[in-house]
Formats: structure tokens, C-alpha cells, sequence
């Protein structure tokens, strides 16, 4: 038997935070700042929002290894953080996620249509995220009060790899019934959601505006100038240059296009990985 290419998008497997739900990904970022500050230890919302994408521990194990504030945790302890101080320091960012999580949990404008649009053309919604899965749970019950549910959902702690690595997307495809890699599209509003995607052979879509990225609110993005809005993209374009992802669009209310897009090159024959 031969190998036959998709013709079309089976499944988008999408972000949570800065991609459906909490506009300018506020919910993780302003956490860290609070649980590194019951610590006594400083950590500002633009550092905090350096690694986003990657699982909790690990994220908090990225901001410790950056040598100013490692300089702060030896300021105040009198020793560089361990893996036992991130676990700490985890261990009190969970609560706190879970507890605040509600604070932004309003699904981002054109989201629900723009998921509706998807599944009109045939495509499964699947998803994961960098939260665990404890806080996960908040965050899928939360959004299904505001009318949004995933098909599937995969959580950081569930694989045993969190992003870049493949793990959780392909989790997906399993979970999907997906018949290629290459059917799939990952959007994701962060540099490791889109290595992910890459490293998983699919399609990726980066979001520019919505994300961590800007890290603005609606009302701020919707605020701004568009000479300065076309600065902050080409920014953030080239933060996203290395991760290679196929589109980069504003928010997810720009996603359907681009999967008109896709179907078409697929058609044609072209597969994302040769890209």
C-alpha cells in the first residue's frame, strides 16, 4: 500500500490561555509574580511571562536559572534556588492558580465562532496547556459555563513531556483518531505551544495579539494605534521567527481563513513539514 497525503484538516488543537480563554494570557503570568513574592523574592509580570508555554515547574524552574533573580533567591536565602525551592515555590504557585484562575476565564472575542466555523469544516477541537491538570479542571469547567468545550483535552502533567516537546499534541491525535500528522493544526499563543506543533509534524498558527506575547487586554489591544500595532507585531514576529510557525495571525477570530487556507495547500500537495 502507498502512502496517501491528507487532502484536508481533520483536527486544530488549540491553547487554552491567550488562545480561547483570558485575552493577554494575565491568569499564569500574574501568579508567579505572587507566589515568588510570598517568597520575598521580586519577579516582575515581563519576566514572568518569558517561558510561557512551558509546564509550571518547569517554568518556574526557567525564571529561577535567570541570574537576576537567582541573585534576588540569594539575597534572600543566602543560596541559589534548588529543585527543592522551585517544588516549594510550585507548590505554592497551584493554589493560587486554582483560586484566581476565575479572575480570567472570559473567553476571548470570536472565539466560540470561530470554533464553531472550524467544526462546520469538519475539524475535531482538541487541546492542552501548560496548567496541570488540577488546574485544568477549573479551567475546562469555567469555559464550558461560557459555552466552550473541547473535544479532548490534555494537560502538562498528564504526558511524560511537557511543551516544546511533541507530547501533548500528539496526545491528541491519538485521542482524535487522527489519521495524520499532517491533518492536524496547532495554534498557540506562545513560542514553546508552536515548537510543540512543529516538533509534532503539524501545521501551527502563532497568535500575535491575544497572547503573552503582547500581553495587553482587549480593551488595551483594541486601544492602540495602528502604526504601534504594527510595531508590537513585528515584534513579536520575530520573537516567534525561530519556533517557524506557517501563520502568524492576531487572535483566533482570524483562525478560519487559515484553514481554508491549509486545506488548500494540502490539496495541492504540499504537507507542513516540507515548510
Amino acid at each position: 500500500m502507498n502512502y496517501q497525503h491528507p487532502t484536508h484538516l481533520q483536527a486544530a488543537i488549540l491553547d487554552w490561555a491567550g488562545t480561547v480563554v483570558d485575552f493577554g494570557s494575565f491568569a499564569p503570568t500574574q501568579i508567579f509574580v505572587e507566589a515568588f513574592a510570598e517568597f520575598g523574592v521580586t519577579v516582575s509580570l515581563e519576566e514572568a511571562r518569558g517561558p510561557m508555554g512551558m509546564g509550571k515547574w518547569d517554568h518556574i524552574r526557567t525564571l529561577c536559572d535567570i541570574p537576576a533573580i537567582a541573585e534576588r533567591y540569594r539575597a534572600a536565602f543566602g543560596r541559589l534556588p534548588t529543585d527543592e525551592d522551585v517544588t516549594a515555590i510550585y507548590e505554592r504557585f497551584m493554589p493560587l492558580q486554582i483560586e484566581k484562575i476565575a479572575l480570567h476565564s472570559a473567553l476571548i472575542p470570536g472565539a466560540l465562532e470561530a470554533i464553531a466555523s472550524l467544526r462546520g469544516k469538519g475539524l475535531r477541537i482538541g487541546s492542552c496547556s501548560g496548567y496541570p491538570a488540577a488546574v485544568m479542571a477549573k479551567v475546562v469547567e469555567l469555559a464550558q459555563e461560557n459555552g466552550y468545550v473541547a473535544d479532548h483535552v490534555v494537560a502538562t502533567d498528564e504526558v511524560p513531556n511537557g511543551r516544546p516537546h511533541p507530547a501533548q499534541a500528539l496526545a491528541n491525535v491519538i485521542a482524535l483518531g487522527v489519521s495524520d500528522v499532517a491533518a492536524c493544526v496547532k495554534v498557540d499563543d506562545t513560542w514553546p505551544g508552536i515548537l510543540e506543533g512543529r516538533s509534532a509534524g503539524m501545521w501551527t498558527v502563532a497568535l500575535t495579539c491575544s497572547g503573552n506575547a503582547l500581553g495587553l487586554t482587549w480593551e488595551q489591544f483594541k486601544a492602540l494605534p495602528a502604526g504601534k500595532l504594527d510595531q508590537e507585531r513585528a515584534r513579536i514576529a520575530q520573537q516567534f521567527e525561530g519556533a517557524r510557525p506557517h501563520y502568524l495571525i492576531d487572535t483566533i477570530a482570524d483562525l478560519p481563513k487559515v484553514i481554508d487556507d491549509i486545506n488548500a495547500r494540502l490539496k495541492r500537495g504540499e504537507m507542513p513539514q516540507g515548510v
